[in-house]
């Protein structure tokens, strides 16, 4: 299956979207080869705001730009855009309900390399708590294309997470997409797994695990964490005998709690994969993390059978 990059993907649409909209503005704290914001300003220096290593001024700044009529987009790895600059998106952000667009790269444990100072394992639970903040987690370069250009036509803040690594593409690039819409990537009819960013591709590799095993999974791409589309939600869950929740971020606050709370008059057996009460840590690959925190095909699988057996 064809993989693409959703940091170049998030770069190049930027880019293009700076040529549609003169009041876009691009804000780095020195990571732009990283984030890949300079693609845009290579392209519209004048536009473009390398701030250093201060994400709460790059924050403020970016209020500041809104407040002036401009779309500001601010970039960092996701744990320094969303937890160092956490009381200025809060306070000058989502308070007022500005047109902020945060994008937090290298998500999850993506940055395989860099440990667990570099590592976002909770930044959708900062953000989902915020009152007026958005929160996406694209599945693929596809879908983050789409997601840009959407955050654009959006009013009020958003938060999106960038894997650093080439994703599998499985986003349709014809589908109609807007922000809210959860999309069904595989149809099953015993168990339901709600899955965003990498955790969709290690679900389809699940799915496939288990039909081996005659179980059917359903797998839907949950890649706008809030707002919840809870009746959709309920939909998918309809005649399914579980559900399980699949994400690169802690079990504490990311899109198992939200499912979770949407599904709280339900009877369905719910099982959560993620990061169980841990920071990150270095290592030689991606894949090395993605099994040492338990988020393989096969430990999707596993609480795929527990939902089944319970």
């Amino acid at each position: 299956m064809e993989k693409l990059n959703c940091r170049k993907a998030y770069g190049e649409k930027l880019c293009e979207m700076g040529g549609k909209d003169a009041d876009i503005v691009v804000l780095e704290a020195d990571l732009g080869k990283s984030t890949m914001s300079n693609i845009f300003g290579a392209k519209y220096p004048e536009r473009y705001f390398q701030v250093g290593i201060a994400e709460q001024n790059m924050a403020a700044m970016a209020a500041g730009f809104a407040l002036a009529g401009k779309q500001a987009f601010i970039n960092s790895f996701a744990v320094f855009a969303t937890g160092r600059a956490y009381d200025q998106i809060r306070s000058s952000a989502c308070i007022p309900n500005l047109n902020i667009r945060v994008c937090g790269s290298s998500a999850g444990v993506s940055d395989y390399g860099d440990g667990k100072t570099h590592q976002s394992v909770d930044d959708i639970a900062l953000m989902r708590v915020l009152p007026h903040m958005t929160v996406l987690s694209p599945a693929d370069a596809v879908e983050t294309e789409k997601m840009v250009e959407a955050m654009c036509a959006h009013k009020g803040p958003c938060y999106i997470r960038i894997n650093r690594n080439d994703l599998p593409v499985f986003t349709d690039p014809n589908e109609e997409y807007h922000i809210g819409k959860m999309s069904l990537v595989r149809d099953g009819k015993d168990a339901v797994v709600f899955a965003s960013g990498v955790m969709v591709s290690q679900s389809m590799a699940a799915a496939e695990l288990l039909e081996k095993e005659g179980v059917s999974l359903r797998v839907v791409n949950l890649s706008t964490v809030k707002p919840l589309d809870t009746e959709a939600l309920k939909g998918f869950c309809a005649g399914m005998k579980g559900v399980v929740t699949a994400e690169e971020h802690s079990v504490f606050g990311g899109i198992g709690s939200a499912v979770c709370e949407a599904l709280s008059g339900s009877r369905l057996p719910v099982e959560m994969v993620g990061i169980q009460d841990s920071f990150g840590r270095s290592a030689e690959n991606y894949d090395l993390l993605l099994e040492r925190y338990h988020l393989m095909p096969e430990d999707v699988a596993a609480k795929v059978r527990k939902v089944l057996s319970d």
